[in-house]
């Protein structure tokens, strides 16, 4: 008895698998059977998809663009023209022995008319006054890495009394952050809002597809069919339906990071800067199929489930 129980539950597991197998082919080819159909679906889920993760991109890339300028942007302690190297190493040497400095680094007048000389529209100009002078005229500049709250450190060294000017340009990094922020709570929103409208899309195709086989659907709930093997090939029409659309909006993404990386570039050179615009992880790709997939097989399952519910045949 025990040994045939174990026979029939086995019988029950491979049916269910062969049934699982059987779903996903069908629901493939019924795909493939309206390739045109299928195409105009596929593309306005892939829009709604990829018009949020494109912003997301985005923002992502500006966040990162801001915390590379934020790590290279130090405070910078112009020293009076009367401070010689000397006393500038001395200076410096003090401010590396505090607790909220992180790095100290001296910039003399020769290592600064060296750096300006590199810049051919200023070469020509530094010629005419003369190096001397040039040099004479520039002052030591100390570029401080702060380790702790850089504002409180950028105060404190206004407080030297061999500091002429204390250059510290963080309201822009502050409005940026808040920029970032709102921009991230708009992702949040159109996500919620195109997720939506990708779920009506997928569950009107598949409510569809349920009206063109409800005599199938009847014949089956009359044999005694679970509402679960009735629902089955149309779950997996959904997740079809969902994958592909989320392939697509990945292709799009990829056609403009490639349209738009090189031109970005040139424009980053131009200001001296190595930043290139990045795309999607593969993980991050990963997740945006499997979140697309199950979409797809959510707006199938809500679908599915209402009009098993009105259909399902009342017992007398």
């Amino acid at each position: 008895m025990n040994e045939r129980s174990q026979g029939a539950q086995a019988s029950r597991l491979g049916t269910w698998l062969d049934h699982h197998g059987f779903s996903i082919v069908a629901s493939l080819g019924r795909l493939l059977r309206r390739p045109w159909a299928t195409l105009l679906t596929i593309g306005v889920m892939a829009l709604a998809l990829a018009l949020p993760l494109g912003l997301w991109v985005v923002l992502d890339n500006m966040a990162r663009l801001g915390g590379e300028v934020h790590a290279s942007r130090d405070i910078a302690i112009f020293l009076k023209p009367e401070v010689g190297v000397a006393k500038a190493q001395a200076i410096a040497g003090s401010l590396r022995a505090r607790g909220d400095v992180a790095t100290v680094v001296l910039v003399t007048p020769r290592q600064a008319l060296q750096e300006l000389r590199a810049r051919p529209e200023l070469a020509a100009a530094i010629d005419a006054m003369g190096a001397d002078a040039a040099q004479a005229a520039l002052p030591s500049v100390l570029r401080v890495s702060p380790r702790g709250d850089e504002q409180l450190l950028a105060e404190s060294l206004r407080t030297l009394p061999e500091a002429e000017r204390v250059q510290h340009d963080a309201v822009w990094r502050e409005r940026l952050d808040a920029w970032l922020r709102f921009g991230g709570r708009v992702v949040l929103v159109l996500a919620a809002l195109f997720g939506l409208g990708a779920l009506l899309v997928v569950g009107n195709t598949v409510r569809l597809d349920i009206q063109s086989r409800r005599e199938e659907i009847g014949v089956l709930q009359l044999l005694g069919a679970s509402d679960g093997f009735v629902r089955r090939p149309f779950l997996y029409l959904g997740a079809w339906y969902g994958l592909a659309a989320g392939a697509l909006a990945l292709g799009v993404l990829t056609a403009a990071w490639m349209a738009l990386r090189q031109p970005l570039a040139e424009l980053a050179a131009e200001y001296g800067s190595s930043f290139a615009l990045r795309g999607l992880d593969p993980l991050p790709a990963a997740c945006v199929l499997l979140a697309a997939g199950a979409l797809g097989w959510l707006g199938a399952g809500l679908v599915t489930g209402h009009y098993l519910r009105q259909t399902r045949p009342v017992e007398r």
